[in-house]
């Protein structure tokens, strides 16, 4: 599998050393519990702050997690987190979204950090471990009232832990929106049940959904299909978008469940849009009709991710960031209150 990997090999040269296991156990859980502190600690003061400051009822908070050793080609979005950040505040916009909300207002956007995934795995820390840990940062964002979580990704095996920890937390399923390329629901994508290819299997398995509804497909296999049907997932491919569309652009989610989350990947734009991903897919949605989607999206947002941006393939000048950081700027404008 391709887990293993620095951290792994780490482990197992102690391991071969006849390091006793107990000592790797606690060191683990020593650096485990100083991250948690950290976003814990971050996650409070902010939302101090925007108690202090008044007049916000839900802050879009952001929450990196660098991860990309679960995706099946390249793992260039682990280095994607700072490259969203720099280009929300690239100085060649301004920064009020296009529905009007400003960003440098910290009632409408705050952030907490990044979850350490490679310092973490460089401990020796596995992937079950490591899932508990994002869904345990995720649930510390949410553990303040004011705090709605936005997690950069790192590939798209990070929406299984954070939908998991959502939906825990709000004490019952939600409504899922989520643009794709791909449904990322295999069983088991080439023997890793955390692949970034299945983390969906994962959210239905758990029963963290309602209604899931996938928008954007156009590279879909027979399996694709069939786990689509045996969890009944609501699939819409490109091929029949111009049909779909109109009730696309006027979804309503989230009644009777306890709020809707969106999970965009980068690739669900056509690559003349976003050619900054690991895996390019012609035939795909332009920006706007994302965006028409997201904006014309009636329910009570109470968490989101944008994952998939591989910087290592983007354009010199940065193009895809820049369409990375404008879909975080709108999805707040969608969360903030």
């Amino acid at each position: 599998m391709r887990n293993f990997t620095r951290g792994f090999h780490y482990l197992r040269k102690l391991n071969a050393a006849n390091v006793p296991a107990a000592l790797l156990e606690n060191g683990q859980k020593r650096v485990i519990d100083a991250s948690l502190t950290l976003i814990r600690e971050r996650a409070k003061l902010k939302a101090e702050l925007l108690r202090a400051l008044g007049g916000a009822t839900a802050c879009t908070t952001l929450l990196g997690v660098p991860l990309g050793h679960n995706s099946s080609f390249l793992q260039g979005p682990a280095f994607a987190p700072p490259r969203i950040r720099e280009a929300i505040w690239c100085g060649s916009t301004n920064s009020s979204t296009e529905e009007g909300k400003e960003l440098k207002d910290p009632r409408v956007l705050t952030d907490v950090g990044d979850v350490p995934v490679q310092e973490l795995r460089d401990c020796g820390v596995d992937d079950d471990k490591l899932m508990d840990i994002i869904s345990e940062s995720v649930k510390l964002v949410m553990e303040q009232d004011l705090l709605r979580p936005l997690v950069l990704g790192g590939d798209h095996s990070i929406s299984f832990p954070v939908v998991r920890a959502v939906s825990e937390k709000l004490g019952g399923p939600i409504d899922i929106l989520h643009l794709d390329a791909h449904p990322d629901i295999y069983d088991a994508f080439e023997g890793n049940v955390y692949s970034h290819a299945s983390s969906f299997a994962r959210i239905m398995e758990g029963g963290y959904a309602r209604r899931l509804l996938q928008v954007g497909l156009r590279s879909i296999t027979r399996e694709g299909r069939e786990q689509g049907k045996r969890f009944g997932v609501e699939q819409y491919e490109m091929r029949t978008f111009s049909r779909d569309r109109p009730m696309l652009e006027n979804l309503k989610l989230g009644e009777g469940v306890k709020g809707v989350y969106v999970s965009v990947d980068v690739d669900c734009l056509d690559p003349a849009f976003a050619p900054g991903v690991s895996h390019i897919e012609p035939g795909g949605l332009s920006f706007r009709e994302v965006l028409n989607i997201l904006h014309n999206l009636r329910g009570d947002i109470v968490a989101a991710d944008v994952v998939e941006f591989n910087p290592q393939r983007d354009t010199v000048d940065g193009m895809t960031a820049m369409v990375a950081a404008k879909l975080v700027r709108e999805l707040t404008a969608k969360i903030s209150k």
